[in-house]
């Protein structure tokens, strides 16, 4: 019987800052990765400075290198693409990131918890649709549980790929993948140390069934 995990694949979150580069290497190190989303630290913009050496780290490993939020930031650095999410409108929000970077980019977004919403980015042409449970939720158990539900519906019956974002742990990893996502999010915020970030990434890949590697 084919590991109903097989298909699914790693994308990483990493915070700009100090100390960004080297979590991205510890995480490079560990697992194959599909996608590396750049984001900004807690309470902190993200500009070109802070992004573009993280940009240029994951391409130079052949890896998808996405901005978060800023289509214009994404296209100045050279960035595949962009993730789009905490949108009143995320269907205007698609367009405009669309039209400034064009088809041969990526340009995925959060769907949020409403699914009428992620049919119709999917139908518009989003590249990959994201479900996640925030942290600022206070109920973790009910926001992980919609999550979850969200992507075992859009896996049963949906061709776009889907994303699960604000994964823990590798139990909700080895869930996620068997419920059919094709893409688990690792988030290796700034406070973590490189050794902590290349462990989360190996033991979630082991999870799931990706790749490690030997780098």
């Amino acid at each position: 019987m084919t590991d109903p995990r097989a298909s699914c694949q790693l994308y990483a979150v990493i915070e700009a800052g100090p100390g960004a580069s080297e979590r991205l290497s510890a995480a490079l190190s560990a697992a194959g990765l599909a996608c590396v989303l750049v984001a900004a630290a807690a309470g902190r913009p993200l500009d070109a400075a802070a992004a573009k050496p993280l940009v240029d780290q994951a391409k130079q490993a052949g890896v998808a290198a996405l901005v978060l939020e800023d289509a214009q930031l994404a296209r100045i650095l050279g960035a595949d693409g962009v993730h789009l999410c905490a949108m009143k409108d995320p269907q205007a929000a698609y367009r405009e990131a669309r039209e400034l970077l064009g088809n041969g980019s990526v340009v995925g977004v959060d769907a949020g918890i409403s699914r009428h919403a992620a049919m119709l980015l999917a139908e518009a042409g989003a590249d990959y649709v994201g479900f996640g449970a925030p942290v600022h939720l206070k109920d973790r158990d009910k926001a992980r549980a919609r999550r979850d539900d969200l992507v075992s519906w859009w896996a049963q019956i949906f061709q776009v790929p889907c994303v699960a974002f604000d994964v823990g742990t590798p139990g909700e990893s080895e869930y996620l993948a068997a419920e059919g996502v094709d893409f688990i999010a690792v988030t290796l915020p700034a406070e973590l140390s490189p050794a902590a970030a290349g462990d989360m990434v190996r033991d979630i890949a082991r999870a799931i069934g990706a790749s490690e590697t030997t780098r």
